[in-house]
């Protein structure tokens, strides 16, 4: 029988492993080991982190729509009330944007709710 070489798909996943640890500091760069295990953690992280992202936007929306409330007298709370009553379509991103890049429309949207 002929012999079989092996050890073609081992070197392909290492040199993917690095491939994808590139940037990534000492021994976790160069080691397929220590490679293996940072892009674990840094998968694990990057999953975690997509969460919190969305969170602090969200957070975010709500300081900025607040504060644009706050000038028609009105709160953050209430605004969100009456819109849910109204069976507006608009979300706190939407919102927010429109507060922040045009405050005549929503002066127009307050006008409309109240």
């Amino acid at each position: 029988m002929a012999r079989v070489k092996r050890g073609t798909l081992s070197l392909k996943h290492r040199k993917n492993v690095l491939k994808r640890a590139k940037g990534f500091r000492w021994r976790r760069s160069t080691h397929e080991r220590a490679a293996n295990e940072a892009l674990l953690k840094a998968g694990h992280y990057a999953y975690r982190d997509r969460r919190v992202k969305k969170r602090l936007m969200r957070k975010l929306w709500i300081k900025r729509l607040n504060n644009a409330l706050r000038i028609h007298d009105l709160s953050y709370s209430k605004f969100i009330n009456t819109l849910k009553k109204t069976g507006s379509e608009l979300d706190r991103k939407i919102l927010a944007q429109i507060a922040v890049e045009h405050p005549t429309i929503l002066e127009k949207i307050i006008a409309k709710i109240k």
